[in-house]
């Protein structure tokens, strides 16, 4: 029996960082399906477009031009058909205050950007593992930050 691919979406405006995540993921897995989507206005009209094929999971910028990520955070959370989709913010400040109140706001995971590739793959092949071998309820504050 074949598994479903996985759906990822990544929401960032950055286009070279768009380009080293989706070359990691085609590495990483063919099982994966990556959508990617340039702000947060973006992400939400895809959200709750009434056809949307919903994620797995989503790898969320902070600093988007039109809606931040943080903006973002609160309304995917509050949105019943939304809110059971694990949001990795992905982002290039590494900022202890914003990482203790992203965690509060019930965000699974924190990256920060890597700037090596390889660095970039090994990231996004931990989010996945963590994401199969975790119960999303029982985060770890311990487990919160991602790295390489």
């Amino acid at each position: 029996m074949k598994h479903p691919k996985l759906h990822l979406i990544l929401a960032d405006d950055d286009m070279d960082d768009c380009e080293f995540f989706m070359e990691a993921t085609d590495e990483i897995s063919d099982d994966c399906k990556l959508t990617v989507v340039n702000d947060g206005v973006e992400l939400m009209e895809f959200l709750s477009a009434e056809n949307a094929e919903l994620p797995n999971l989503i790898f969320l910028d902070l600093n988007m031009p039109r809606k931040s990520g943080m903006e973002c955070i609160p309304e995917i959370k509050s949105t019943e058909k939304l809110a059971h989709i694990p949001i990795i913010v992905y982002s290039t400040s590494l900022d202890h205050t914003v990482v203790n109140e992203l965690y509060q706001l019930g965000v699974l995971h924190y990256i920060q950007k890597p700037a090596e590739f390889a660095n970039i793959k090994r990231v996004i092949e931990k989010a996945l593992i963590l994401l199969n071998d975790v119960n999303l309820s029982q985060r770890s504050r311990e487990q919160f930050i991602i790295q390489p």
